[in-house]
């Protein structure tokens, strides 16, 4: 079994609240950054997929 870091679960639990849709200054508040910024740079690789949700959200509201 492969040896997992604390910060590997804090990675993950960032990345993973992020992709269900938690709110990013909640996550900047749990993890204990200094700002938002931190956060978002970090875990950019989680936005693409906000990014799209938030797209069909707006499609929805306009069809």
């Amino acid at each position: 079994m492969p040896k997992i870091r604390l910060h590997d679960l804090r990675h993950t639990h960032a990345t993973l609240a992020l992709e269900a849709g938690v709110h990013p200054k909640v996550v900047q508040e749990r993890l204990g950054h200094a700002t938002i910024a931190i956060t978002l740079d970090t875990y950019s690789h989680a936005i693409p997929a906000m990014q799209e949700d938030a797209a069909a959200k707006i499609a929805a509201l306009l069809e």
